[in-house]
């Protein structure tokens, strides 16, 4: 996949991304051509840039398709908002959504051997649910746990936070530590509200509640609002997946960028997260997202445009500014696992 500014497009090229508006409405599915009738309309609608295959290249590989993860976007949303405290059979339905999204990942062709694109984006307490949801299940699917488990862990996904519905206070994009004490406090009986909430909902297995109860309890204590060592797996996987998705949309602590998360996963392994889960989960996920802006060592700016197995943190970028300053006229790819001596010093955006 190749990122092109729709003023260099000249028509016949294919989306390896969908279009679609800020409220989810698709304008172009992947996969469609883009005539060049449809170029000025672009141009109108303020699109500056399109995702296109490009053959030979890597494409951005996403987890859920994007029409899967909006519409179960749509439905976790439609059900949650209509909840009440006790007794909601609607809830029922997000048993079915779950399954969806198992279906979905398990489609894919060699779903345990790719690398995933997991981009930074804006708090949105439903899209969270569906991304952490996506994380928890392909990482237990690379850990080989039974289909049971799978599904109990999806479903909880959809449930964990379900406890801030019954919270006042926004809690997005700010750290525990900008927090008064009253807050902090509020904030760390989310999971309680949740796991209450859910307590009497016999559909719902146990583990499943467990997993609401305990998605923010850490392997060394130092969780909430338990703060026990003594953590199934399934809750394990959650609650790195969990960690890492608010670090990156905002919830609960400022929001920061995909390779910063990682990094923190990194420092925190054995001692707040379970070291084979995270190494798990960072095997298949890219340091750096496909569109991810770059200065590399030789003072270039690049633009990730495909990723490398078992090198997550050496992508393929096409170049568009040399050291010295000078726009790149032609296409020029470096692949970081071809070019050894180039390195990505930092992000730019």
């Amino acid at each position: 996949m190749i990122v092109r500014k729709v003023e260099e497009l000249v028509g016949n090229e294919v989306l390896a991304r969908a279009l679609t508006t800020w409220d989810y409405q698709t304008i172009l599915p992947e996969g469609a051509v883009i005539r060049v009738d449809y170029i000025e309309k672009l141009k109108d609608l303020g699109i500056r840039e399109v995702c296109i295959h490009d053959e030979g290249e890597n494409c951005e590989s996403q987890i859920l398709k994007t029409e899967i993860e909006c519409s179960a976007k749509k439905k976790v949303k439609e059900i949650l908002e209509k909840h009440t405290y006790k007794r909601n059979g609607n809830l029922e339905e997000l048993s079915k959504t779950a399954d969806h999204i198992i279906s979905n990942i398990l489609e894919k062709d060699q779903v345990i051997e790719k690398v995933y694109d997991i981009k930074q984006r804006n708090a949105d307490i439903y899209e969270h649910s569906i991304s952490i949801c996506s994380l928890a299940i392909l990482t237990a699917l690379k850990l080989e746990l039974p289909t049971e488990k799978i599904h109990d862990i999806g479903v909880a996904c959809l449930l964990h936070d379900i406890g801030l519905r019954y919270q006042t206070y926004d809690f997005t994009n700010k750290c525990l530590e900008d927090m008064t004490e009253y807050e902090i406090s509020e904030y760390k009986k989310h999971p309680i509200y949740g796991y209450s909430a859910l307590e009497e909902e016999n559909w719902l297995s146990e583990a499943s509640k467990d997993i609401v109860l305990f998605h923010h309890e850490r392997i060394n204590g130092s969780g909430f609002p338990l703060r026990t060592r003594d953590i199934p797996l399934e809750c394990r996987i959650v609650s790195m997946c969990d960690a890492f998705d608010e670090m990156i949309c905002g919830i609960g602590c400022r929001r920061m960028k995909v390779h910063e998360a990682i990094e923190y996963l990194k420092f925190y392994k054995n001692k707040q997260f379970d070291g084979k889960v995270v190494d798990v989960f960072l095997n298949f996920t890219a340091v750096y997202p496909v569109g991810t802006r770059v200065l590399t060592s030789e003072g270039e700016i690049g633009i990730v445009v495909g990723q490398n197995k078992d090198f997550q943190d050496r992508p393929i970028l096409r170049i568009i500014q040399t050291g010295d300053g000078r726009k790149v006229k032609k296409e020029m790819i470096k692949d970081l696992v071809k070019v050894r001596n180039l390195f990505i010093e930092k992000v730019i955006g």
